[in-house]
């Protein structure tokens, strides 16, 4: 399943505005992180999989730089775990 880019976009606006990263009790919003577009891009390649195989495949593709980018790590690791619910409740809606 492909999203048109107007689906896209509004994808990416949903979850910039309510999925954050958690870095020591810091809420870091994907917005603000710049991440939003490149989890709406991996969330959208996995659409037809289902909401909670997306969100989750997606999470875990989705490689966040650390210290000047000398270590990565899986975004699913920087997320707390209602957060992950939250992202499969936005992707429901994108879900056909």
């Amino acid at each position: 399943m492909s999203l048109s880019g107007p689906e896209l976009k509004q994808l990416e606006l949903a979850l910039a505005d309510r999925i954050y990263l958690q870095l020591a009790g810091w809420h870091l919003y994907l917005g603000d992180a710049g991440l939003a577009e490149t989890l709406a891009i991996e969330c959208a390649a996995r659409l037809d999989q289902g909401a909670a195989v997306a969100a989750r495949q997606s999470l875990e593709a989705v490689q966040v730089p650390i210290g000047g980018g000398s270590t990565r790590l899986p975004l699913a690791r920087l997320i707390p775990a209602g957060q992950l619910r939250d992202l499969e409740d936005v992707l429901d809606g994108f879900c056909r």
